[in-house]
């Protein structure tokens, strides 16, 4: 816990003072009432007095003037909450080895339904958008907090020939690009900060399997999202043992970690990797709480002034309700 305005405990000084002089009080009395040799006298000028609860009252009170003390103070403390501004642009893989069934019922199915619950479970105030590729890449929707343009969207994704992963991440730093200057025109507060989400399942082929490094290759492109500040989070989804007919013929259609995993690092983002539905889910949650949540600190004075308020009612009550006075 941390203070926003910590000069306030030296109010704590006033509660130290507040309870030594109490205690002086009562060594006073105490000392007096000694004073009084006759017995028979003593019960007559003063009669009992309450037990310890007699103290309650001041005690109750000194106690109420620490916390509120604290409360001035504004304690703080590191607390999730949801953002109300970023911008994420989803991009998926359509090739044609989506189609493998090693994840069932096939890749692109089970990419379909994680990339929904993707949707569903980012919080209100991100912008979403959707980005699908093969041989070219196609922005499907421009940063939105509708979700459910999102999802007709994804479930609209068909397949095609080849895996350009170059041209995916920059069309989806194009498209947040265009989306920042819209919303500079209108927030004081400038463009939102951004973050792209690849998943592919397979190594890159246009402009070539061997052209990562081509002005518009994959890692020229991680490069230079790394320049915008864009950090690239790839999922690398499928397996080892995936297959795909193609012309009569078993192609084999292996994920391709080490590409994955390359443009992560160049872009500053994270890797992950998911072999079955339920994995992609799970990484897709993972990063939806971190995209949609941020650790802040947060005022926790309330707390503290609702305990200062009780504190004092039941000090003051307490005082009346067994001297008909405050202590």
């Amino acid at each position: 816990m941390s203070f926003a305005s910590p000069w306030w405990l030296l109010g704590s000084v006033v509660v130290v003072a507040l309870v030594a002089g109490y205690l002086v009080l009562l060594r006073r009395r105490r000392r007096d009432i000694v004073r009084f040799t006759n017995l028979e006298l003593l019960n007559s000028v003063a009669p009992k007095r309450p037990g310890w609860y007699r103290h309650v009252p001041a005690a109750a009170l000194i106690a109420a003037l620490a916390v509120l003390t604290i409360a001035l103070a504004g304690p703080q403390a590191e607390a999730k909450v949801p953002r109300n501004r970023a911008t994420v642009v989803l991009v998926i893989d359509v090739s044609l080895s989506m189609q493998a069934t090693d994840v069932a019922p096939n890749r692109l199915a089970a990419a379909q339904a994680a990339a929904k619950t993707f949707a569903d479970q980012l919080t209100p105030g991100i912008n979403l958008g959707l980005v699908s590729f093969a041989g070219t890449a196609a922005v499907l929707v421009s940063p939105t907090t509708d979700r459910e343009s999102v999802k007709r969207a994804v479930d609209g994704l068909k397949l095609a020939e080849s895996t350009a992963t170059g041209e995916a991440i920059f069309a989806a730093m194009q498209s947040i690009d265009s989306f920042s200057r819209s919303v500079a025109t209108t927030d004081a507060e400038g463009p939102p900060p951004a973050r792209i989400v690849l998943m592919s399942d397979g190594k890159q082929t246009v402009p070539g399997p061997d052209g990562e490094n081509d002005p518009r290759g994959s890692f020229t492109a991680a490069r230079k999202a790394a320049g915008a500040k864009i950090p690239v989070s790839t999922i690398s989804f499928g397996t080892a043992y995936g297959t795909i007919d193609i012309e009569g013929g078993r192609t084999r259609v292996a994920v391709d970690d080490a590409s994955m995993k390359e443009i992560a690092d160049l872009s500053a983002g994270q890797f992950f990797t998911a072999a079955t539905e339920d994995e992609l889910k799970q990484v897709y949650a993972d990063l939806s709480e971190q995209i949609g949540y941020e650790v802040r600190r947060v005022d926790r004075s309330r707390p503290w002034l609702a305990g200062g308020a009780l504190l004092l009612v039941a000090g003051l009550g307490t005082g009346l309700a067994l001297g008909r006075r405050l202590p």
